[in-house]
């Protein structure tokens, strides 16, 4: 079973989503803003995926992206956001985000893009 690592500082949005994936077959992990996400990724958490918001209080997601890919050179990062600035996707892409996804998204989209960038999946 793949592993995703869900972030976002919206409660709605993670429950939505956690229970869209886990109905897909995926085991989920969510974090609600990148400092509690990188704490776990520094203890140890190691998922197949990571879908982060970009717009977060305390960390933001391109910081996150920057801080996950130093430790998971090879993890496929997503970020799903209400961005939809061309200077946010590229500033995403270049601390090492492999997509971009825009809210809303709907659940088979979803699944099927993490199918796409998750190999197996």
């Amino acid at each position: 079973m793949k592993s995703v690592f869900l972030v976002d500082d919206s409660a709605t949005m993670l429950m939505s989503l956690k229970g869209t994936l886990e109905i897909s077959g995926f085991k989920v992990e969510t974090a609600n803003d990148g400092d509690v996400a990188l704490t776990k990724l520094k203890g140890g958490l190691k998922p197949d995926l990571i879908i982060t918001d970009i717009n977060m209080p305390r960390m933001d997601g391109i910081t996150l992206i920057r801080e996950a890919r130093k430790m998971l050179r090879f993890t496929p990062i997503l970020a799903l956001t209400t961005e939809s600035q061309q200077v946010k996707r590229d500033e995403a892409k270049k601390n090492g985000a492999t997509g971009w996804l825009v809210k809303p998204v709907g659940g088979a989209e979803l699944v099927k893009v993490i199918k796409q960038v998750l190999p197996g999946a």
